[in-house]
């Protein structure tokens, strides 16, 4: 078993596997828990080349000439939507609209009998619930990428590095046409070995997890960075199934950033991220090969509204044409309000990242006393930062 020549780094996309003619490659997490290709028998391999042809990594352009540029914030109309989504629903009702169009939808959800985010076919409104939220951790891609039929029509949404790769992929099988392509605004991937110490620190309050919902807005959008999860063991154990608009969180594990959650303290202070995402991605801010982009409208603007908001993105005619056909609100703003709270950088790793993936390699157990000892160390690192800061602001008052 070897990793496919000349791969020291990678996004995980998987692209590479469905345009192998030979069925060579395999996508599998390696060491650090990110996801690579790997040649089971790289003798039989032909050279042919195609595998580096659409790959995102191997390129420094963009898959896609950008034909327009044009910014909206927007929510569902239908309040259930709203409510359950992230934001403000949009990508669910580009789904739900094209579906009505006789397209498929490759999307990600949860899969909780392998506890682990993947991408597949959805062909009707039931069957696209589940991929609504967003799910902080990589997505395993080749199964649901394997489903696909070029002839047929298909809506693709994905992490910015997935979908320029596939732009690749069907533009070298000359049947974009087929496809309209929808990423979002990305901040980049943890390790699965994160996921999988959260997880142990759950399991051992819920039993095995049954349920997992990332973004949850019952203390309101702007605190929504809290997770929602049900497990086997948890008394008020609901029939949670991902197919329903509507459902009740009572009774469920919830977790907030707001309170110290340590998935979010991982995640978003950059202990185990993806360095392909820190040192090689080129698709922050306005930077995409999709039709379409989505995320949250942080920012100024719609700061006292809890009920959420998308930022929504047409990088190209087709994706403006459907957005119009949206059954959302719209309301008009420039790139740089609707984008307002985006990364424009990649993000840099914590001081003590090294340290955070020592113990993410480790198979012992670590208690959220660890953790939470890890962070407090980490902080003390940024206290020369946060003073400078404040001198250089007292400064500038005066």
């Amino acid at each position: 078993m070897g990793n496919v020549n000349g791969v020291r780094n990678c996004f995980g996309c998987g692209v590479c596997a469905i345009s192998c003619g030979k069925k060579l490659i395999d996508i599998r997490l390696n060491k650090d828990g990110f996801y690579e290709p790997y040649i089971a028998e790289p003798q039989k391999c032909t050279d042919c080349g195609l595998c580096v042809e659409v790959c995102s990594y191997s390129h420094n352009d963009y898959a896609l000439r950008k034909s327009s540029l044009t910014s909206y914030a927007a929510w569902s109309k239908e309040p259930a939507v709203r409510k359950k989504c992230s934001s403000g629903g949009v990508g669910f009702e580009v789904g739900r609209y094209l579906i009505s169009q006789g397209y498929l939808v490759l999307g990600c959800r949860y899969n909780t009998e392998v506890n682990r985010a993947e991408h597949y076919v959805a062909s009707t409104i039931e069957e696209l619930i589940p991929s609504i939220g967003s799910k902080y951790i990589q997505s395993y891609t080749v199964d649901g990428l394997k489903q696909i039929d070029r002839k047929k029509k298909y809506l693709v949404t994905g992490t910015p590095c997935q979908i320029d790769s596939f732009r690749r992929y069907i533009q070298k099988f000359r049947c974009e046409d087929n496809f309209i392509l929808m990423d979002f605004f990305c901040h980049g991937v943890p390790s699965m070995l994160m996921w999988k110490q959260y997880r142990k620190l759950v399991e051992k309050k819920l039993g095995k997890l049954t349920y997992v919902s990332w973004r949850d807005k019952t203390y309101g959008w702007h605190d929504s960075w809290a997770m929602i999860i049900d497990g086997e063991k948890n008394i008020n154990h609901s029939s949670h199934s991902g197919n329903e608009l509507m459902s009740e969180n009572k009774g469920l594990f919830c977790s907030r950033l707001s309170q110290g959650d340590i998935f979010y303290k991982l995640f978003l202070g950059d202990f185990c991220m993806n360095p392909a995402c820190r040192n090689t991605c080129r698709f922050k801010y306005d930077k995409s090969s999709a039709d379409i982009r989505i995320g949250d409208l942080w920012g100024k603007t719609y700061k006292n509204n809890e009920d959420g908001v998308s930022a929504v993105v047409a990088f190209t005619n087709r994706g403006y044409s459907i957005i119009d056909k949206l059954n959302c609100q719209l309301i008009s703003h420039s790139f740089e309000e609707v984008a307002e709270g985006q990364m424009k950088k990649n993000a840099k790793s914590a001081v003590l990242s090294f340290v955070a993936m020592k113990m993410l390699r480790s198979d012992k157990y670590f208690s959220e006393k660890d953790w939470r000892w890890l962070f407090f160390m980490e902080s003390i690192f940024h206290i020369p930062f946060r003073l400078k800061c404040k001198i250089k602001n007292v400064l500038k008052s005066k």
